[in-house]
C-alpha cells in the first residue's frame, strides 16, 4: 500500500534476502509462538494474522505482475515477483503492526514492502500507471469472492448460523474461509480510498492536469504516514467505507 514509484532503474537489481530481514522474520515468528503459549493472542487473532500475509502479499505481488506485462520489469529484476513472503515483508509493515494492532483488541492490519514499479517505462505511463495500481485491489477481491463462495459452499447452513453467535463455534477451516474474506474486504477497500500512497490514488493523479503534478509529486512522499495515522487514532472513521462492502460479502458468503 506504500508508495512504489521510484526513478529509472540503472540495471539489474536482484538481491539475496538480508540478514536483518531474516532476522526479523525469526523474530516476529517467535513473538507469535510465545503469545499463542501465554494466551495473549486468540485463535481469530492468530488466523487473522495467517490470513493478511498471504494477502498483502498476492497484492504487491499483482502489481509487479501486470507492470512487467505493461513493459515495465523492474519488479522482476528486483527478484519480487515470487511468493516468497521473505522477499516482501517489510519489518514494520509485516510484522510490527499487526502484532501491535493484534493485542490492541484492533484486530490485524498491515502491508507488505512495496513491488518496485517505474511508471516511465510502461508503454503508456498514465493510463497504464492507473491500472497497474489498481490490480491490488482487484486482486483482494477476487479473492474475497473465492473465500466468500467457497465458505457459501462449503459450510453447512446449520454450521454457518453459528458465525453470527461466535465464530470459534466453526470448525478451523471454515474460520479461516470467513477470516480471509473478511480481511481481503477490508485490504481492498482501503487501498482504494484516494489517499496518497494508497492505490486508488492513481485515480486521482490520472484526473489532475499535467501542470500540477510536479507540485503532487513532491508532497507524495509525505503522506506516507496518513493512513495509518487514521487508523490508529480514529479506528472508527472508516466503519462507513469498510460496513457497506462486508454486509455484500456477507451475503455472498450465505450468512444473510
Amino acid at each position: 500500500m506504500t508508495d512504489r514509484w521510484g526513478p529509472p532503474s540503472q540495471g539489474p537489481q536482484r538481491r539475496g534476502v538480508s540478514p536483518r530481514t531474516t532476522a526479523w522474520v525469526i523474530a516476529g515468528i517467535a513473538v507469535v509462538v510465545v503469545l499463542v503459549r501465554t494466551h495473549h493472542i486468540t485463535t481469530f487473532e492468530l488466523l487473522l494474522l495467517a490470513a493478511l500475509v498471504p494477502s498483502v502479499i498476492l497484492h504487491e505481488v499483482s502489481h509487479g505482475a501486470v507492470a512487467l506485462a505493461f513493459g515495465d520489469d523492474t519488479a522482476k529484476r528486483a527478484g519480487r515477483l515470487t511468493l516468497n513472503p521473505i522477499r516482501h515483508i517489510d519489518p514494520f509493515g509485516t510484522i510490527i503492526l499487526p502484532v501491535l494492532l493484534v493485542l490492541s483488541g484492533l484486530g490485524a492490519f498491515g502491508y507488505a514492502k512495496p513491488v518496485p514499479v517505474n511508471v516511465a517505462r510502461l508503454r503508456s505511463p498514465r493510463n497504464q500507471g492507473v491500472l497497474v495500481s489498481l490490480v491490488g485491489p482487484a486482486v483482494n477481491i477476487g479473492l474475497a469472492a473465492l473465500c466468500g463462495l467457497a465458505y457459501r459452499d462449503a459450510v453447512p447452513a446449520g454450521t454457518k448460523a453459528l458465525a453470527a453467535v461466535d465464530l470459534s463455534l466453526q470448525p478451523t477451516w471454515a474460520q479461516l474461509l470467513f477470516v480471509a474474506g473478511y480481511v481481503n474486504v477490508i485490504l481492498a477497500v482501503f487501498n482504494l480510498i484516494p489517499l496518497p500512497p494508497l492505490d486508488g490514488s492513481a485515480v486521482v493523479e490520472r484526473l489532475l492536469p499535467r501542470q500540477w503534478l510536479p507540485g503532487y509529486y513532491r508532497i507524495r512522499p509525505y503522506t506516507l504516514f496518513l493512513p495509518l495515522i487514521v487508523i490508529l487514532l480514529y479506528p472508527g472513521a472508516l466503519n462507513h467505507l469498510f460496513q457497506p462492502a462486508l454486509t455484500e460479502w456477507a451475503r455472498v458468503t450465505g450468512i444473510i
